[in-house]
């Protein structure tokens, strides 16, 4: 029997850890159906500029809690050629959440998330053509359904949309692009940083690389944003929410991370995935058929199959 000082701090650490694993879920899905919600119910259609919202908000929340907070130790970048691989991963992290957004303009939360969840089958391409990192067949026959699933999922999703589609793969796969890209360019010992310190630096970069880019590609966006500001009282109240969510998504990742095990972060990113599917569903109302749920279905269990394999052949 543990002593009554142990099981007292065991109880805090299971407290402190599922606290944490509330907030990330929260923060996680807050965003995503706030990002819908503006995009396509409140009128705010620039995804571009959303993007920077967030990025804005990342640096300077960043900054504080690192330099100030002191949550975890701050990281100097070392020379000019980390600089440019951190500017590099900055660009293609940017690619995947404008990408995400915009799709969120022609396509429901729910099938979203299907097509989100096929990250793993482009992690292991570019990880295979990139790094000529082999893995065990039977992980690769995991992605099958993965795939497959999706494929299914489009078939019968009701608000079809291509342009959108297309827009959701894109993003799955930069997404999954900058994660092998991470490990190639800041493999050296020296270079590597924790994802705190890298937001830091990413998020100071992407505004730079967002602004010209919202307001060449988005010109109106400062009228319609204040526009939307006067006749809705809420807008900015929204907008400044989605944006502290946006880090706050970052910021829980890394905690739960830290501590939690591997494993327990992938089950709990599959389980994350569905829990956002059926909370978009009752919120937006959006139509969903027996063939979209199935394929969906499939997809997270070939993502569940394909973290099992790479556990027990790695």
């Amino acid at each position: 029997m543990a002593p009554p000082n142990a099981a007292v701090a065991a109880k805090k650490q299971a407290l402190f850890i599922s606290s944490l694993i509330l907030l990330w879920y929260s923060s996680n899905i807050g965003v995503l159906l706030l990002n819908k919600f503006l995009l396509s119910n409140y009128g705010f259609r620039f995804p571009i500029f959303l993007t920077m919202c967030h990025m804005t908000a990342c640096a300077i929340l960043s900054y504080l809690s690192i330099v100030f907070l002191k949550i975890v130790p701050f990281q100097r970048i070392r020379s000019k050629s980390q600089f440019l691989r951190i500017a590099t991963l900055s660009v293609v992290f940017c690619a995947s959440v404008v990408g995400g957004n915009i799709s969120l303009r022609y396509l429901p939360v729910s099938f979203n998330q299907a097509v989100g969840a096929t990250t793993p089958f482009f992690t292991a391409m570019f990880a295979y053509f990139m790094t000529f990192k082999r893995e065990a067949w039977v992980t690769y026959v995991a992605l099958i359904p993965v795939v497959a699933g999706v494929v299914i999922a489009s078939g019968g999703e009701p608000s079809f949309h291509l342009y959108g589609f297309i827009m959701c793969i894109s993003a799955t796969a930069a997404r999954a692009f900058k994660s092998v890209l991470q490990g190639i360019l800041l493999s050296s010992e020296g270079e590597k940083l924790n994802s705190m310190n890298l937001m830091l630096y990413m998020a100071p970069i992407a505004v730079l690389v967002l602004l010209p880019a919202a307001l060449f590609m988005e010109p109106d966006v400062l009228d319609v944003t204040i526009t939307l500001g006067l006749k809705h009282t809420f807008m900015w109240l929204l907008l400044f929410l989605n944006s502290v969510m946006a880090y706050s998504a970052n910021l829980t990742n890394f905690l739960v991370t830290k501590h939690t095990s591997a494993l327990t972060l992938q089950v709990l990113g599959n389980a994350k995935g569905a829990v956002a599917v059926v909370i978009s569903i009752l919120l937006f109302r959006n139509p969903v058929t027996f063939q979209g749920i199935a394929g969906y279905s499939m997809t997270v269990m070939g993502v569940v199959a394909y973290g099992e394999a790479k556990r027990r052949y790695k």
